[in-house]
């Protein structure tokens, strides 16, 4: 029974140490080749954020054209909530396609969560089908955003999940347990009449947003070097507003006044279909 348990722990250690800032620190000079480093925080975008809006809003309104082919009921009150229709995206008559068929439409590629390639890494994301080309963006981390002086202690509790951005910006991708709820709270109180203002179907197992896989992108290592990069995002305030139910992040106080914070994955190479995705962790400025 002893040995059983000790197995168990050993093998959760094995997965959870990279999140834990002790052993991070101590073991910097041993994975030099899993850090990325940038000289200050202002170059640690590879891709524009007008690149990355452009391949978001490509992406949502395949989406949102065949959401508004379910449910054209919906159509009718975003319309009369608008006054009218000003996008060509509202427009209906388009075939609907799923998600998985969406994303190969419009990015030209398709993710999928399989066990990892690695030994104890749990669940990974792979490229399905077509190819992924360098610098496009392949993947958002979704989850609750929090302010770096906003609490997160009890949901911080035994979550692997929690991504802290360059400025402090935290964002829980844990889809489970209370975070879980916090995101559905959170989801619910900042709708706008019969627009969501965020995507919840990430805490299923089907999201409608197929990018919305990022918090299982395993860290590389010197045998499996970094394929994808991590790059912050803040939603443009001219985002439209019928997109932003695809958007699977939202902050956790309603008065947070920035932009809506999202982290996307940028590749880092062209990627082909069957290959796992790999990121850095970790990033040092320089």
């Amino acid at each position: 029974m002893f040995r059983t348990a000790l197995k168990r722990f050993q093998n959760k250690w094995k997965s959870y140490r990279h999140r834990f800032v002790p052993w991070v620190v101590l073991n910097l000079s041993k994975n030099e080749n899993t850090l990325r480093h940038v000289t200050e925080r202002s170059k640690d975008k590879l891709v524009p954020d007008e690149e990355v809006s452009k391949s978001l809003l490509q992406l949502f309104r395949v989406l949102l054209r065949s959401h508004v082919a379910d449910h054209e009921e919906l159509l009718v009150l975003q319309t009369r909530f608008l006054g009218q229709i000003t996008s060509e995206e509202d427009q209906c008559g388009a075939k609907a396609v799923c998600g998985d068929d969406a994303m190969l439409q419009s990015l030209g590629f398709c993710l999928d969560r399989k066990p990892s390639s690695l030994p104890f890494a749990g669940t990974g994301v792979f490229v399905t089908k077509g190819c992924v080309s360098k610098g496009a963006a392949v993947a958002m981390y979704p989850g609750t955003v929090y302010q770096a002086y906003e609490p997160i202690l009890l949901q911080s509790i035994r979550n692997p999940f929690i991504f802290r951005c360059i400025d402090g910006v935290l964002i829980d991708g844990n889809d489970k347990a209370i975070s879980k709820m916090v995101f559905k709270s959170c989801s619910g109180r900042d709708r706008m009449g019969p627009f969501m203002m965020s995507d919840t179907s990430w805490l299923t197992s089907r999201p409608q947003n197929p990018l919305a896989v990022g918090q299982y992108v395993n860290n590389c290592s010197d045998e499996t070097p970094a394929n994808v990069c991590y790059q912050e995002y803040d939603v443009p305030d001219n985002f439209p507003i019928q997109l932003c139910q695809y958007l699977p992040n939202v902050n956790y106080s309603h008065d947070t006044q920035r932009p809506l914070r999202c982290v996307v994955l940028v590749s880092l190479r062209d990627i082909t279909a069957g290959e796992e995705l790999f990121s850095n962790y970790y990033t040092i400025v320089h």
